[in-house]
């Protein structure tokens, strides 16, 4: 794995790469496009479901080669699928191409954080109000079976359940509300966030300490109570955070910028799961 942003060889295109300000890029969220219904998932969107999933669960590191040939050869079909994925991921930020040098996992941008950390938790108040005053006893019994799945996967000592199940518990509570494009803005939004969590080994207990905060908010939503569906929020919220200093000493390497990029030092990240 290299150890820093791959060289650029000599009269590469790197030379013309616009030069960073000091400042962090803005999120660029996209509303959740409208699919034919008609039209299946292509291999180019099983290809970017699957090489996302590694990047974000860190089987893919940062730093790590991409190489579309392989890819293509595991998927058993051309490069123009392969390479339509890696693009879109490119965008998503989760992959660096660098012209006659390579293509590589991004490292997780610092100054790219606490902005995402914001979207993240105005977005889920917003959400949870809603969800408070309009579900359904149909959908509160499907948050309460989510807790179960949590608790399994908490006793089976399973991390990676785990994280799936606390996405589906937030997801759930975006389709209560009667907005689930909400999620797919907020999962784009905290990508990089979910990368910093996995570079942390699981803190004993913490799990059930997140169940207990989900249990909170679905009996908020449950009495039907906004104000206090939105506090008990806040607090999961407020609780679930990662300091960058601890994941960056962790691995330093996996990191690029620094949180004094985004006018922010030694400041805690909110909303991550």
């Amino acid at each position: 794995m290299p150890s820093g942003n791959p060289p650029a060889k000599t009269g590469s295109t790197a030379a013309t790469r616009p030069a960073k300000s000091g400042k962090a890029a803005p999120l660029q969220l996209r509303l959740p496009a409208r699919r034919d219904v008609r039209r299946g998932p292509t291999a180019a969107d099983a290809i970017h479901r699957d090489l996302r999933a590694e990047i974000v669960s860190l089987r893919r590191k940062p730093g790590d080669p991409i190489v579309e040939k392989q890819i293509a050869e595991a998927y058993g079909v051309s490069r123009t699928p392969v390479r339509e994925a890696v693009l879109r991921l490119a965008d998503e930020g989760l992959i660096e191409i660098f012209p006659q040098s390579g293509t590589f996992v991004a490292r997780i941008p610092l100054e790219a954080l606490p902005e995402a950390g914001v979207i993240r938790k105005v977005l889920e108040r917003a959400t949870v109000r809603f969800a408070a005053e309009r579900a359904s006893r149909s959908q509160i019994a499907a948050l309460r079976a989510c807790l179960e799945q949590q608790r399994e996967v908490d006793a089976a000592g399973d991390a990676n359940g785990f994280h799936q199940a606390d996405e589906t518990f937030h997801a759930l509570i975006t389709e209560m509300a009667g907005y689930p494009g909400f999620w797919t803005i907020i999962q784009q939004a905290k990508v990089q966030l979910d990368r910093c969590r996995r570079l942390t080994l699981p803190v004993p207990g913490r799990m059930r300490t997140v169940i207990a905060e989900h249990e909170a908010i679905v009996e908020a939503i449950a009495n039907h109570d906004p104000d206090r569906a939105e506090q008990s929020l806040i607090l999961h919220l407020d609780n679930l955070q990662i300091t960058v200093d601890d994941v960056r000493n962790a691995a330093p390497l996996y990191f690029s910028g620094s949180l004094s990029d985004a006018g922010l030092t030694g400041a805690a990240m909110e909303g991550t799961p």
